[in-house]
């Protein structure tokens, strides 16, 4: 199989560099067809490899013709397989009909839907429904999704979960729930947005060898955070540094009971690698922040205008964490909101932030990267959270465009706008991040990243992607259970490009 490729398509592109293949390439459909339901059952064998009784569901169109084509490869390769069809072959036309030709040519026979699944089946394989689903799934067709999600036996979806829609990744009535899919030609946006994420589990890839000439004009939706840029920006250091070389952070935050967030945040900023790591907190949070991490600089601020002579010293701010709403956090936040300095906002930044007059919200900040989840974008932007979720692209590029710098929304499959850039999307991390705290240690990989030199433009997504690859460190021991603080003991070795072996 194909790594997966950076840059994630449109629907309408993908099926342009189809017919480029065929028409341009020379490569029969048929051959695409056949590439696809080999590379699917290299994969099946790969991660279900004692799983030897299959069953595959077939739908219409090409989608269907790919199962029939794995199904007469794998009884090849010693596999016990059924099928069972939801349209019949014989309306099939094209490179389809020429799957189930071939198929039944084998000896083979497929049954139609009649309700129900093997029993017994190891493995159900979901070539119900392609990319090109644009209404609520009904009918029989829902019935066998939902049949094979109830069914035991892992589901594994070819090119994407029938009933997830290809651009949105909206279920559409009902989805495919697959442990596994297997993506051919280009990469759907549906599968990193919405309920796609959840639907595809595990994802694999294979470009059928495509000419690249074939995909030079495709209109990228989305790009994928890329690994290598991440060790790039972050050689190794000269041996004659020193502290200053790095950047001196000031981590604003920790209203009055809520110590832990600002040094989450600080914390992670140490472990990022900046220079010098600056609180500026509640009086009485001081002297235990001090004791718990005295690598810390860490002063009580009572007074907003005690701010004045940190933020002089400071090279980046990181704003927000354990804020809290009160009169004291307010101050705060109308004296921060003057700075130029580049700076992180987070959580009660966030919502102080967007309690402020329309038409005030971006004016004179300085470099600024805010990092909502989706309830505080909910806030900046005047919606409800599931609106924000039900279209994650269009909510992430708004905030950018309402709020300046650099928005990143963050969740599975955190995305990040900047201006005038196509938006991009981090496909690292796991389901043990979904814990109290891991924003603000987000926040202080960013901060840091700033700090060391990195632009908003590189700083945050660099910063997404640090932080969601510790969380997958994290994650050897399980992820359930996971802590923010997890993630510190290993920023230091995803900073330093250490292989998670």
């Amino acid at each position: 199989m194909d790594e997966l490729p950076l840059d994630i398509i449109s629907l309408e592109s993908g099926r342009a560099i189809d017919r480029a293949a065929i028409e341009q390439a020379g490569i029969p459909g048929y051959t695409l067809m056949t590439l696809a339901a080999q590379a699917a059952l290299r994969e099946c064998l790969a991660f279900f490899p004692d799983r030897r009784r299959w069953q595959i569901v077939c739908g219409a169109g090409n989608n269907a013709g790919d199962g029939y084509v794995l199904a007469r490869l794998a009884r090849q390769s010693g596999i016990e397989v059924s099928v069972r069809y939801l349209s019949d072959p014989a309306a099939l036309t094209g490179d389809a009909a020429q799957a189930y030709a071939d198929f039944a040519a084998s000896g083979a026979e497929a049954r139609v839907w009649e309700g129900q699944l093997d029993e017994q089946a190891e493995l159900i394989v979901d070539a119900i429904l392609g990319s090109g689903l644009d209404r609520d799934v009904g009918g029989a067709f829902a019935d066998a999704i939902n049949a094979i999600n109830a069914h035991p036996a892992p589901v594994v979806a070819i090119d994407i979960p029938s009933g997830i829609h290809g651009e949105s990744g909206k279920r559409l009535g009902t989805a495919i729930e697959a442990a596994l899919t297997v993506c051919f030609v280009s990469l759907k946006p549906g599968l990193f947005l919405a309920d796609g994420i959840a639907a595809t589990g595990r994802l694999r890839f294979d470009g059928l060898g495509i000419p690249q000439n074939c995909r030079a004009q495709a209109d990228v939706v989305m790009r994928r955070i890329d690994e290598q840029q991440l060790h790039a920006a972050l050689p190794p250091r000269r041996k004659d540094a020193n502290k200053g070389d790095f950047g001196h952070v000031i981590v604003i935050g920790g209203g009055r009971g809520m110590p832990g967030a600002v040094r989450l945040c600080a914390e992670a900023a140490l472990r990022t690698g900046a220079g010098k790591v600056s609180v500026a907190t509640w009086p009485g949070h001081a002297d235990a922040l001090l004791a718990a991490c005295p690598e810390l600089m860490v002063h009580g601020v009572e007074k907003a205008e005690q701010l004045l002579p940190l933020l002089d010293s400071a090279d980046v701010i990181a704003f927000g964490p354990g804020l809290g709403r009160s009169a004291w956090s307010e101050n705060l936040y109308a004296q921060v909101a003057g700075q130029g300095l580049p700076a992180v906002w987070d959580a009660d930044a966030l919502n102080l932030l967007a309690a402020q007059p329309e038409g005030s919200r971006a004016a004179n900040v300085g470099p600024r990267i805010i990092t909502p989840h989706p309830g505080e974008a909910a806030r900046l932007l005047n919606l409800t959270s599931r609106a924000v979720q039900d279209d994650r692209l269009t909510s992430v590029q708004s905030l950018q465009r309402e709020y300046g710098g650099v928005a990143v929304l963050k969740g599975a499959a955190s995305l990040v706008a900047t201006a005038n850039a196509v938006p991009l999307v981090c496909t690292a991390g796991n389901p043990g991040m979904a814990t109290a705290g891991m924003g603000d240690v987000l926040t202080g990989v960013i901060a840091a990243l700033l700090a060391q030199g990195l632009p908003l433009e590189s700083a945050a997504p660099m910063g997404v992607l640090a932080h969601a690859l510790a969380g997958d460190r994290a994650a050897r021991q399980g992820e359930r259970g996971m802590l923010a603080s997890d993630l510190l003991r290993e920023l230091r070795a995803v900073v330093n490009g250490q292989r998670d072996d």
